[in-house]
């Protein structure tokens, strides 16, 4: 079951403060009156005064700043790694309302190269985290495990071969290599036993971003499910603030405070 988190959190800020503001108005009046009986505060008002603010405090940082993201699958491995929780900016690409998702003021736009959680399209309520690979007007072709992107070839440099464990605990055998996308290099995945999935020319539409994983033979990207319309965009990962092996069940201490790239 996936919960929303930021509208339940919606509804806690607005619960408490309506809570908060009615006991200001009328009930913190009528204890003052009656001084000469009980005046204790019912639980219920005491709970909602003291979280209020602290529950206002989170939904304004994960709302407008930052918030919070647990990688949950390999589809960004060797860049990002399941376990890994990332710092993702939600102003980078413009300040949006939070819950309706309305735009209010224009900031930069997702760049090539560049990691960003989104809605994902056909599920809306779940979030998706890829590399922004096409912008709009961009032409994206892959072809046998090799990128084009507005018929450039897209260099790739092979580094060793490697050995990678799914989710599921099964063992791949993986090529490592850096791509060099126009001048944003990174590492990517390709597996040694899987034949390429090719995607022929296509253009991506304005307001729309072609999204791909850099595990490029185990990630669920645009090149099965479309697009990334502009209005699901969340906001750019830019840091990893904490990481955990769920195999050894330790902490990647060399992986906190690395930059997102």
């Amino acid at each position: 079951m996936n919960f929303n988190f930021e509208l339940i959190l919606f509804y806690a800020v607005l619960i408490s403060g309506i809570i908060c503001l009615a006991d200001i108005l009328f009930f913190a009046k009528k204890r003052k009156k009656n001084k000469s009986k009980s005046t204790k505060m019912p639980i219920i008002i005491e709970y909602a005064r003291s979280f209020f603010p602290i529950l206002l405090f989170v939904f304004f940082l994960r709302s407008f700043l930052f918030e919070p993201f647990r990688i949950p699958s390999g589809s960004l491995e060797p860049t990002l790694l399941i376990g890994d929780f990332v710092l993702v900016n939600k102003f980078a690409y413009g300040v949006r309302l939070p819950v309706v998702h309305s735009k209010l003021i224009e900031m930069d736009e997702p760049k090539r190269g560049d990691i960003f959680v989104f809605r994902y399209p056909p599920k809306p309520g779940l979030d998706f985290i890829k590399r922004v690979i096409g912008v709009p007007g961009d032409h994206i072709k892959y072809i046998d495990k090799v990128l084009y992107i507005n018929d450039q070839k897209i260099p790739q440099v092979v580094k060793k071969d490697e050995m990678r464990i799914d989710e599921q605990g099964a063992k791949q055998d993986v090529i490592l290599k850096e791509e060099n996308l126009f001048g944003i290099k990174h590492l990517i995945y390709q597996n040694k036993n899987q034949e390429s999935v090719n995607y022929e020319d296509v253009i991506v539409p304005p307001g729309m971003y072609f999204a791909m994983g850099d595990n490029r033979d185990d990630s669920a990207d645009s090149r099965f499910w479309g697009f990334v319309p502009e209005k699901n965009i969340v906001g750019k990962a830019v840091g990893v603030w904490m990481s955990w092996n769920g195999e050894t069940d330790r902490v990647r201490w060399d992986r906190i405070g690395t930059k997102v790239h």
